[in-house]
């Protein structure tokens, strides 16, 4: 299965990089009412609340990760990432619960005559 990674932004308007830590779990939630980005994503640790937004810009996600407004329609309303990598202004995680799955789609048999 191919891994999906998000960059999580915004952390300075809330507790900084401190909560953050390898393999640590994170909610992820959307919120489609957000009066500034129509694909945001809410990033949140159980007992602290919100701790950023999954980055929805190319200039604020990091190389190879999906922007909110790309991964918005691959993921379910609620979805979990774990954070793989963290630096000074990025937070980078991978999807591990919440993909939506596709069917597959078998291919139609023709019959000889």
């Amino acid at each position: 299965m191919k891994k999906h990674y998000v960059t999580v932004t915004g952390f300075n308007h809330y507790f900084g990089v401190t909560p953050f830590k390898i393999d640590k779990t994170l909610k992820c939630v959307k919120e489609p009412d957000n009066p500034y980005d129509g694909d945001a994503i809410v990033v949140k640790i159980k007992n602290i609340g919100t701790v950023g937004y999954v980055a929805n810009m190319p200039y604020t996600s990091a190389t190879g990760t999906y922007t909110a407004g790309r991964i918005y329609s691959k993921v379910s309303k609620n979805f979990k990432v774990k954070v793989r990598f963290i630096t000074n202004s990025k937070v980078i995680c991978e999807v591990i619960s919440g993909m939506k799955v596709k069917e597959k789609v078998e291919p139609v048999k023709q019959e000889r005559e």
